[in-house]
């Protein structure tokens, strides 16, 4: 079954548990395709980087993991009795019956990236393929501080960077002039680029992605990569057509014309199966 959409399903990131094994089989079909293209004297390989996201009842939470192991010492409740001037005294609790908690579970988060190399005359980085998660667009979490961490260095070392962010959800990362006007957008930042200037493409769910060039180390050619194909692969290959409920809302919500645009869509890919 292929998605209802030309270019990027927007469901995807709707469904937010697909959104992870969207993600891993992206990575892999890049990695795949830059590894097939890439001369000889370069070899591709994946990076990961991990952090902990606290997991709650609706969904998935980046917090800094700091126990409160003063509630439960000896001393602090000696401290919560003592009375001083006119202040107030913590009393115990007399409320009778179970009271409804949540538990503490910490998950590992993993994110995989595509990291190109110069074989010779040295092992170089010399290109590094990004696919946003919603980590990396949450500001003050451990998944943007990481990523912004990583991608500021990248920029001022001079190495180039593929940007590709697939989510209509969360903050786009920082910069000098404004981001286009569309739900996605595909960034090249090339290493030696005067005043770290970048390329950004805007992309759409209404329309086939653009094809966007990966840099390589001067003077070799850039390698050209096709993402649409990729989606409409992995779509069609994990039967993302018999997890998704079309019927739902989408998260974010889309107003205006474009959400008359998908419902429309969406009416006509239901007569045509």
């Amino acid at each position: 079954m292929n998605s209802p959409f030309p270019g990027m399903d927007p469901y995807i990131e709707s469904c937010g548990f697909l959104w992870e094994d969207f993600h891993d089989d992206l990575i892999n079909e890049i990695k795949r395709a830059l590894a097939e293209a890439a001369p000889a004297r370069y070899f591709v390989r994946t990076g990961r980087r991990s952090y902990y996201v606290l997991i709650e009842s609706e969904g998935k939470t980046e917090h800094s993991f700091v126990p409160d192991v003063k509630i439960a010492t000896p001393e602090s409740s000696k401290k919560s009795k003592k009375k001083s001037g006119g202040a107030a005294v913590a009393e115990p609790s007399t409320e009778e019956g179970p009271r409804m908690l949540r538990a503490f579970i910490a998950e590992e988060h993993r994110e995989a990236f595509v990291e190109i190399y110069e074989a010779e005359p040295e092992q170089r980085l010399v290109t590094t393929i990004e696919v946003l998660s919603p980590s990396n667009k949450r500001p003050g979490t451990e998944g943007w501080d990481l990523y912004q961490s990583k991608r500021q260095s990248v920029l001022l070392v001079g190495i180039n960077l593929v940007e590709i962010d697939l989510l209509r959800g969360g903050q786009r990362p920082p910069m000098l002039d404004p981001w286009p006007n569309s739900p996605y957008t595909l960034l090249v930042a090339r290493g030696l680029s005067p005043y770290q200037r970048c390329k950004v493409w805007p992309a759409f769910f209404q329309q086939p992605l653009p094809e966007i060039p990966v840099p390589l180390d001067h003077p070799d050619a850039d390698i050209p990569l096709q993402l649409q194909p990729m989606i409409e692969a992995i779509y069609k290959r994990s039967r993302y057509g018999g997890s998704i409920d079309y019927g739902k809302p989408l998260k974010p919500p889309l107003r205006g014309t474009q959400a008359a645009w998908v419902k429309a869509q969406l009416r006509a890919w239901q007569k045509s199966k």
